[in-house]
């Protein structure tokens, strides 16, 4: 989400004169920092909580030496099941009341190189798929003929392009991948070169065990 305020600009050796813009989005991060606490887990408590983050602020004026009069924060807002794009853009505008100016779910277009425009909405919907999906099933049976063992049928802590996939286009799918999870999205993360044809195998036996 984009959060916009509005102040008023004056010279900065008289501040008191205008509304400092910046100091709207100071104070609406630090609520963001106690949303993001009190936000509540799904239902059955599988996912776990959803979360916010401001991850970028920007704020400008007529010059350096004047009081900002536009601010903007930039959201990065992760749901959990049950919760909405309505009940997530809402819950800001909620605990900004007085400050913000407006809340947007940004929508991003994109021309082809033979001119069609393409549109995103920056929302993807969260997903899960149920323990005896067929596809969760054909996968732990590929597991078991490839390993040996059966695999531990759980969810990841990190987001993928599966809110697309499954969550947008509902398209079922369940992730196996090299790699620590631990490691997934962090400055650190690495992949050992062993673990990708024992990923690779696992990727090849999947097909043969999905029902016909």
């Amino acid at each position: 989400m984009e959060v916009h305020f509005k102040g008023v600009s004056c010279h900065g050796s008289a501040p008191e004169r205008g509304v400092n813009a910046a100091y709207k989005a100071a104070r609406t991060v630090v609520a963001l920092e106690q949303l993001n606490e009190e936000l509540e887990p799904d239902s059955d408590g599988f996912l776990g909580k959803g979360t916010v983050v401001v991850s970028q602020v920007h704020a400008r004026g007529p010059s350096q030496c004047a009081v900002p009069d536009q601010a903007r924060l930039y959201l990065d807002r992760r749901l959990t099941w049950g919760e909405t794009k309505e009940l997530a853009v809402e819950q800001v505008k909620k605990l900004g009341a007085g400050e913000i100016e407006r809340v947007e779910v940004p929508y991003y277009t994109k021309t082809s190189w033979k001119g069609t425009e393409y549109g995103q909405e920056l929302y993807f919907p969260t997903w899960k798929i149920s323990a005896d999906h067929p596809l969760v099933l054909a996968g732990v049976i590929a597991h078991k003929n490839v390993y040996g063992e059966a695999p531990l049928v759980d969810k990841w802590t990190f987001s993928t392009n599966g809110v697309s996939i499954c969550g947008l286009h509902e398209v079922p799918l369940i992730g196996f991948g090299p790699g620590d999870e631990a490691e997934a999205h962090a400055p650190n993360e690495k992949l050992r070169v062993a673990d990708l044809p024992i990923a690779a195998a696992f990727y090849a036996a999947l097909p043969y065990n999905l029902p016909q």
